[in-house]
């Protein structure tokens, strides 16, 4: 399937799939003839839509890129024989009477993604060819409110990312005024900002779009990218936006926050940015792992030997467990918590993000579950450590 796994990543990266047609049944005992899939624009961003057809009805199912892969492999090892893919850049006929040794037959392309891309461009919350200050100041767009190709990637990120927190704004407080003074401002830190392209961006948004009061820290340990910051958001004047150099361990620059980011901090960074957001009993938590090395070199277990072995393999198991164990530690703590697709950055492929908002509920059963995982496991997890 590696050949099917890697032509798919690119179309799926690209964004150019038109359509996709399953046919060639494997055996006259499944339900639908015929599966389809083609891409659609939700709420919540980019998805894909699998159209089964059976004899007398047509049901659909839509899907994010990563749910959609699987369903893709699925149907080609289980249920059809052949795929045909029409995408903006090519045709491909894909023959996998074999699936671990298909044919991929290249064809010119018969189809174009127009609305598509149309639609999109109107679905952006800070829009192409409209000039935006802080992009223009990070070199994102040009002084006409064009954005480079370049960095196409990062614009679309930062508009993910926008989307991604107007879907949280019910659950962050509402902040009342005293007397004729303003509101006090929703605190928010980002956790290992860096250049802060959505430090500026998540400003913006809440101040300058939605018109809300905010207090945004942005923490990163470069003096150098510190000192940037801020001087941008002095020539912008973006009041109650600034930058602090620390480390995320022992930072001590705040007594609260309403709202943490925390964005491809690597390994346990990631544990204490959490730690200091639930000790802070903050509404609303985003944020995206990476570099998850710390239950690598701890995991270990008598009858996962045979995977674990493998290095790339272990890896992947010791990410995806760390990231469930944080899952289960915050359900405890009374979080309600989603992992949702998020944009990857340029040095990093993760693109998991675990979206947490504050409930009155504390799930004690989540705790159980976290400790019968370590104890399976045999690790013993930085987020594991609250105060």
């Amino acid at each position: 399937m590696k050949k099917i796994t890697d032509l798919l990543e690119d179309l799926f990266d690209r964004e150019s799939i038109v359509k996709m047609v399953f046919s060639g049944l494997r055996k006259k005992s499944l339900p639908y003839q015929k599966a389809v899939i083609r891409p659609i624009l939700l709420n919540n961003g980019l998805q894909y839509q699998i159209e089964y057809h059976y004899e007398k009805k047509v049901t659909h199912e839509n899907m994010d890129r990563f749910r959609c892969m699987e369903q893709i492999e699925s149907l080609l090892n289980n249920d059809f024989k052949q795929l045909n893919i029409f995408s903006s850049q090519a045709d491909y006929q894909v023959l996998a009477s074999k699936p671990d040794h298909p044919k991929i037959i290249k064809k010119s392309p018969t189809q174009k993604l127009k609305s598509l891309e149309h639609n999109k461009k109107k679905q952006y919350i800070i829009p192409d060819g409209e000039p935006c200050d802080f992009l223009i100041r990070l070199g994102v767009m040009d002084q006409n409110g064009q954005v480079f190709q370049k960095h196409y990637a990062k614009f679309r990120q930062i508009n993910r990312f926008l989307e991604i927190v107007s879907d949280i704004l019910s659950y962050l407080p509402e902040k009342q005024a005293l007397k004729d003074k303003r509101p006090e401002p929703l605190r928010i830190i980002d956790f290992g900002c860096g250049k802060a392209y959505l430090t500026f961006a998540l400003y913006h948004y809440l101040k300058l779009d939605l018109k809300k009061e905010v207090s945004i820290i942005g923490l990163d340990l470069k003096e150098d990218v510190i000192e940037f910051c801020n001087r941008i958001a002095g020539d912008l004047h973006y009041e109650n936006l600034t930058f602090q150099m620390g480390d995320i361990a022992d930072y001590s620059g705040a007594d609260g926050a309403d709202m943490v980011v925390t964005l491809h901090a690597c390994d346990t960074a990631t544990d204490y940015a959490l730690i200091k957001a639930v000790n802070w009993n903050a509404s609303v938590i985003l944020s995206v792992p990476c570099c998850q090395h710390e239950l690598f070199h701890q995991i270990s277990n008598d009858l996962h030997h045979p995977i674990l072995k493998h290095g790339i393999l272990k890896e992947r198991y010791a990410a995806i467990l760390t990231d469930g164990l944080r899952a289960l530690k915050l359900e405890e703590q009374g979080y309600h918590v989603d992992m949702i697709e998020f944009t990857s950055l340029e040095h990093t492929s993760k693109n998991i993000m675990i979206r947490a908002v504050k409930t009155d509920k504390k799930r004690k059963a989540a705790g159980q579950e976290f400790d019968q995982l370590k104890q399976y496991w045999n690790v013993n997890p930085t987020i594991g450590n609250f105060e």
